[in-house]
Formats: structure tokens, sequence, C-alpha cells
């Protein structure tokens, strides 16, 4: 978890953005975020991320031939799926799956037990109660 917290700081030391809400799962992660006004270069800052994470550590990984070849590592998927929040209850539809993720994928039952998640302070600011969304509570929360 540090390596990637600390790819996540040296890109925002150049690249600013801020982080409205997160998820970090075994195998992917989900995150709002802010950049500045006139600025939408998602791009950059994901692979910053990526190759700055990626560096932090060996490689040994499984890779597909086609990785191999392009000299990629396989850790991280190609692409990323970017999405322009359109108004304020997109913003919120799109915060409730991030939370909810860990639940979806059946990591836990209740949203409060993943740790690495953006919920805990957003419990702690009063933005959802501690036992917001348990397995089922919901049929799913989509974002889209």
């Amino acid at each position: 978890m540090s390596a990637l917290r600390h790819a996540f700081r040296k890109v925002k030391a150049t690249h600013p953005f801020t982080i409205d809400a997160i998820v970090i799962l075994p195998e992917h992660l989900h995150c709002i975020w802010t950049l500045p006004p006139n600025d939408a270069n998602f791009g950059i800052r994901w692979s910053l991320i990526k190759s700055g994470f990626s560096r932090q550590f060996a490689p040994g990984e499984k890779c597909s031939q086609s990785r191999q070849k392009r000299k990629e590592r396989g850790i991280w998927q190609r692409r990323f799926w970017e999405h322009v929040i359109r108004d304020d209850e997109d913003y919120a539809r799109h915060i409730d799956y991030i939370h909810w993720n860990p639940v979806k994928h059946g990591l836990v039952k209740r949203v409060k037990d993943w740790p690495y998640s953006s919920f805990h302070p957003y419990v702690k600011n009063n933005i959802y109660p501690l036992d917001w969304a348990s397995m089922g509570d919901f049929d799913g929360i989509g974002a889209e």
C-alpha cells in the first residue's frame, strides 16, 4: 500500500489533483479526482502513477507475449475508464459505487469492513453513516 501511496504523492506534486473518493481492491482501484481548472489530463496522471508504482517492484509478474513485445509490465491493465461527472447526482452515484465496490466483489459483507477506502473519512465527516450499505441492502449500486 505504501508503494501506491508514494506513487500518488509523487504525481500529485507535479500534476496536482484532489482525490474525492477512492477504493483500492486486490486487483483494481476506483477513484474520483478533481483536477485544476482547464486541466483534463487524466491520462498523464494515470500513466505516471502506474509507471511510478511499477518501478518500485522487480519484474517477474506474468505477462502476455503482446506485453512482452511492447516491454510492458503485467501489473496494470493498459487502459483506464474515464467519466466526466455531469452533476451532483452523478457525483453522488459514483461515490456510492466506489464505496460499494468491495461488497460488490464479495470481499466484505459491509462497506465499513473494507479498510482501503475513502468511505471511512466520509463517515468521520458525517457524509455517510457507519452502517451504510451492507450486503442485501441493494441489488447493486451502479455508476452507469
